[in-house]
């Protein structure tokens, strides 16, 4: 998801948009799911940008966790029930085998500033993934130079999709990456046997930015996910001089 994308009327008042065939669902929670999907042509794209897809005559945008090296496209998705959400409803009644329209072309400029070599990468919950799109193409090129520091809030444990993988990275590459997840319910029975960081995610970057030892000498911060919480973390650094990009996630 990357910005709210105005429903269609219908697909036969248009051209035909290209499909993307679902290959492969992982459902995580009851509400967050992974999809891999397989566009029926080439599909170009810059790590951290959106793909539109649709379902109905419905569209909405979904930002790729996927990286351009990869095969298939890879989006993490939060279900907005009804009368909120749209089309993620129809998408958790869909399965492996179904097909979306997709737009041909990628968009969005929330893309890695490779003027820059300090990115703190600042998420809830499915706003990590233009994060995971992009570490995943720069260790895929071989890059060097860049060190990204990924601080992703949600409020129960076992809604960091990624977990794994970028704690993975991080102790694979730590020059690369550091990765830091933080509940912001840590007495939920859900976060039983939690024993990292706790606190909304916007209110404990400057705690790790201090203890990085993180000035704003070539620093970008990138924020990404509920509006809520990119409008708090820019009141908070923006006065302070740091230089916030942002990426909102609106109902889907």
């Amino acid at each position: 998801m990357a910005e709210q994308v105005p429903a269609e009327a219908t697909s036969a008042a248009r051209p035909r948009l290209p499909r993307a065939e679902i290959v492969e669902r992982v459902d995580i929670t009851e509400e967050l799911m992974v999809l891999k999907l397989k566009p029926e042509g080439p599909y170009t794209y810059k790590a951290g940008q959106y793909c539109t897809l649709g379902r109905r005559g419905i569209e909405r945008a979904y930002s790729l966790a996927s990286a351009p090296e990869e095969e298939f496209l890879e989006v993490f998705v939060e279900l907005v029930p009804l009368p909120d959400g749209v089309l993620t409803p129809i998408m958790f009644d869909m399965n492996v085998g179904e097909t979306m329209s997709i737009r041909p072309r990628a968009k969005g400029i929330f893309t890695m500033d490779q003027r820059c070599h300090k990115h703190v990468m600042v998420a809830t919950v499915t706003g990590v993934s233009p994060y995971v799109g992009i570490v995943r193409s720069y260790l895929s090129r071989g890059d060097e130079g860049h060190h990204f520091y990924i601080l992703q809030g949600a409020s129960y444990q076992d809604e960091f999709t990624y977990r794994d993988e970028l704690e993975a990275i991080a102790r694979e590459h730590p020059d690369v990456v550091t990765y830091v997840p933080t509940v912001s319910r840590p007495d939920d029975e859900r976060n039983v046997g939690w024993d990292g960081a706790t606190g909304r995610v916007n209110a404990i970057v400057e705690e790790w930015m201090e203890r990085w030892g993180l000035g704003h000498e070539d620093l970008l911060v990138y924020a990404c996910g509920h509006p809520g919480m990119i409008e708090d973390l820019k009141e908070r650094l923006e006065p302070k001089g740091y230089r916030v990009k942002e990426e909102r996630f609106w109902k889907q």
